[in-house]
């Protein structure tokens, strides 16, 4: 090795330790170093969730219930949930106030608070009507002491229950729902009129805007535009029949309408609106807050195969189920809740309950109903004040008996009726199926034919060219058509209006089917109480000449790919589940019905005797909500059922079949 060499070595091993070193971050002064920044890691996407699997079918089971303990007050009517808290809210119409429950676990609902609506800005008096969660945000339905008045919605911090803001609306909010993104409450204020019909406060629906909650802008789509479009409403089957406060003409459209429920598209752009009592649909361009039209939802045919019903609560000395065909026997849908779903294919398609609703004003006003005849003072019968109330409901003996209308004069005589006409018959050729001959009813009258059930006396007689009524020399109309009040049934209905499926006769089919059970055990004949009460002791056939087992509430559930509907029938109590994922042809799959104790005495004008109020179960099915699986407490999809009879408020488990 030359000397040359012998240096070269120990410098390049020197070199190669000091590069060594520097690799390692290493060195005597590290602040003079760049240490070389790491190679960058992939970012791994998240995986996607897993889709929700697809149940064959599913059976609903009540897990849990919250008690208020007030009994035929309304303590339990409309029901919401927030899944970040884990809170129900319950409108306790009976205390004007929203309760908070603690559903953390939900076989056990505790009360946490009582949000007093008489502590807002409307003041004593002031009641919450609907309840609607979405974001954190709880918004609730607020109408005045005076219903007449101008109500509004207070939007809630869901989990500091403090107020965010209060919103001014129109007279009587009865309902609200978010739109899906949470950023536009809708609103349906009903205006109903006092009860004298003295005042009759325009119907509207509520847009505002909370896409900044402590701002609220409000907007309102009102049917003003609609009011010089009367003639063709009426001529399409709107009804539009409230009286003028003189009772001598028709209200304005605008005023007559009656905004109940809102369903909204799934793309948030349109909703459409129930106009219970007047049998009508209307169609709301959010964006604009404008209504776009009013639809008439028709009537069902009872003398068609398929939509028999049992309308007669009499059959002779003992009530019997006899459902059947009734000819020239309409009844108006006249639906109360409404939810719109997207199909498989791509439509978007409404769900009504047909629960029927009469208008009946001043029911409690004897001056409405007039004088009875005093034979002793040799008076005669007189017709009601018309200025005191508006009632539609009457049932058929009274109105084609043979001495005319003023024989319930200072009994059930409407005032209005008696200045309409002094009575009727029925049309003999088309009523000859149970007795009619000529200008006598018959049979027709009897309680085991037609007698008892209750149909509205403002349609149905016979009218000249301009829609005046024919009649005879005694002053008496006649009657082609009876229209009775809801469709005893739920309807799919297209983005227009238009039915696609009605469930028929099958609701009142099934409660008399032996497959139909009755009790969380699902031990007891449903047929023994076919179309009973709700808030009176259970009476076989005690609705069938009202409206039967009256489907009011409903929610749309949406499990894997397909979509389930949950109906409320207020009567007979229960809910029914329907898969409704091809709507023209939904399939029933499941009814329970949690009422317990079907002897218990009691009645509308008192409290139970000699029962517990907690052995009762479940009565009056008012508010439904639908808590999906990824949302719930439990991680198992849920049904919350507000029960206003009984003041309870029912979690229902959904179990699912595959």
């Amino acid at each position: 090795m030359t000397s040359a060499q012998t240096l070269r070595q120990p410098l390049l091993i020197s070199l190669i330790a000091a590069a060594a070193l520097a690799a390692c971050g290493g060195g005597d002064n590290n602040t003079n170093n760049t240490t070389p920044a790491p190679a960058p890691i992939p970012e791994v996407p998240a995986p996607a969730p897993e889709p929700e699997k697809t149940p064959t079918s599913l059976t609903l089971e009540k897990i849990g219930s919250y008690q208020s303990g007030i009994f035929l007050q309304s303590a339990a009517e409309i029901t919401a949930f927030d899944p970040v808290t884990k809170r129900g809210f319950v409108v306790n119409a009976q205390k004007g106030a929203l309760d908070v429950l603690d559903m953390s676990n939900p076989a056990a609902p505790r009360m946490l608070a009582s949000l007093d609506a008489t502590k807002l800005s409307l003041g004593a008096g002031a009641s919450i009507n609907s309840v609607a969660v979405h974001g954190g945000l709880v918004a609730a339905a607020v109408q005045a002491s005076v219903k007449t008045d101008k109500g509004m919605v207070v939007i809630y911090d869901a989990d500091k229950l403090g107020v965010i803001a209060e919103v001014p609306v129109g007279a009587l909010p009865d309902m609200l729902t978010f739109t899906p993104d949470g950023k536009t409450i809708l609103v349906a204020n009903e205006g109903e009129p006092s009860d004298d019909y003295q005042i009759d406060p325009e119907g509207s629906i509520s847009v505002i805007d909370v896409s900044t909650p402590a701002k609220p802008v409000a907007r309102t789509a009102d049917f003003k535009a609609f009011n010089s479009q009367k003639a063709q409403l009426l001529a399409k089957g709107v009804r539009i029949f409230g009286p003028t406060a003189d009772g001598l003409g028709t209200a304005a459209v605008a005023n007559d309408l009656e905004p109940e429920y809102i369903a909204v598209a799934p793309d948030g752009k349109t909703a459409w609106v129930t106009l219970q009592e007047n049998n009508a649909l209307a169609i709301v361009d959010i964006a604009s807050a404008t209504v776009t039209d009013v639809v008439a939802l028709g009537f069902k045919d009872h003398g068609a195969a398929g939509n028999e019903l049992d309308f007669a609560d009499s059959d002779g000395k003992s009530p019997v189920i006899n459902i059947t065909q009734a000819a020239n026997v309409f009844g108006m849908y006249q639906p109360d809740s409404i939810a719109a779903y997207k199909a498989a294919d791509g439509a978007t398609y409404l769900v009504t309950a047909n629960e029927g609703d009469a208008r009946a004003w001043g029911e409690g006003t004897k001056s409405y109903f007039g004088t009875a005849a005093d034979k002793t003072a040799g008076t005669p019968a007189t017709a009601g004040d018309m200025s005191k109330g508006f009632v539609e409901e009457w049932r058929i003996k009274h109105l084609v008996h043979k001495d005319g209308f003023l024989r319930r004069a200072g009994d059930d005589l409407p005032a209005h009726l008696a200045q309409l006409a002094s009575g009727a018959y029925l049309n003999a050729s088309n009523f000859a199926w149970c007795g009619a001959v000529g200008t006598d009813p018959k049979t027709c009258r009897d309680d085991d034919k037609l007698g008892r059930l209750k149909v509205t006396w403002t349609m149905g007689y016979q009218t000249d060219s301009s829609g005046n009524p024919v009649k005879d020399g005694k002053g008496h109309l006649t009657y082609d058509r009876l229209y009775a009040y809801g469709g005893r049934s739920i309807s799919i209905w297209d983005a227009r209006g238009k039915q696609v499926w009605d469930s028929g006769a099958a609701i009142e089919k099934f409660i008399a089917s032996p497959e139909c059970k009755l009790g969380a055990r699902r031990d007891i004949a449903c047929a023994t109480y076919f179309n009973t009460g709700h808030d009176e002791t259970a009476r076989l056939d005690a609705r069938s000449s009202a409206k039967g087992p009256e489907p009011e509430g409903l929610t749309v559930g949406q499990i894997g790919s397909k979509t389930f509907v949950f109906v409320g029938l207020e009567r007979m109590g229960g809910i029914l589940v329907f898969d409704i994922t091809d709507p023209k042809a939904p399939k029933q799959i499941d009814y329970l019905n949690t009422r317990e104790n079907w002897t218990a005495s009691f009645d509308s004008k008192s409290a139970l005797a000699g029962t517990a109020l907690s052995d009762v179960g479940d009565l009056g099915p008012e508010g439904l909500h639908f808590i999906s699986a990824a949302k719930s407490p439990n991680g198992k999809p849920l049904l919350m059922v507000s029960n206003e009879v009984s003041g309870t408020t029912a979690i229902y488990q959904l179990n699912l079949q595959y």
